[in-house]
């Protein structure tokens, strides 16, 4: 009999990150590192490309950017906080993603809001304003 070495799990990407719960679908994970939004140690990769322990990520969703260090692998999806074991977000892209948020809350609470949206009457006013504005 021969003895079996515990194997290292290989991971793809898109499916660690799905595990990960980072995307909510694999096809949403392998569309982003298709795209460009994932990066694997600082070089883009292909969705098939295993993942190890200890490599760094860049992840961007929407308007958030984050850096993890992967400290351990699944492919198997689990609750959020058991997810969040799979890695370990740096202290620079935490500090980082906070203020550009409280920078979109700011920029957002500077805009008006309208009080409600125009109505007909007020549709039509507008469009004979702007009509009239480019005769």
């Amino acid at each position: 009999m021969k003895d079996h070495k515990p194997t290292e799990l290989k991971v793809r990407i898109d499916k660690w990150l799905w595990a990960a719960r980072f995307f909510k679908t694999r096809t949403l994970a392998k569309e982003a590192v298709e795209g460009g939004k994932v990066q694997y140690n600082g070089q883009r990769c292909k969705p098939g490309k295993t993942i190890d322990v200890g490599a760094e990520l860049s992840i961007r969703q929407g308007w958030i950017d984050k850096v993890v260090v992967v400290s351990a692998v699944s492919d198997r999806r689990k609750n959020a906080t058991l997810a969040q074991t799979l890695y370990d977000e740096t202290e620079e892209s935490r500090v980082e993603r906070e203020k550009k948020l409280a920078e979109r809350r700011a920029e957002r609470e500077s805009q008006p809001v309208p009080f409600r949206r125009p109505n007909k009457r007020d549709r039509r006013l507008i469009h004979r304003f702007k009509d009239n504005q480019n005769d």
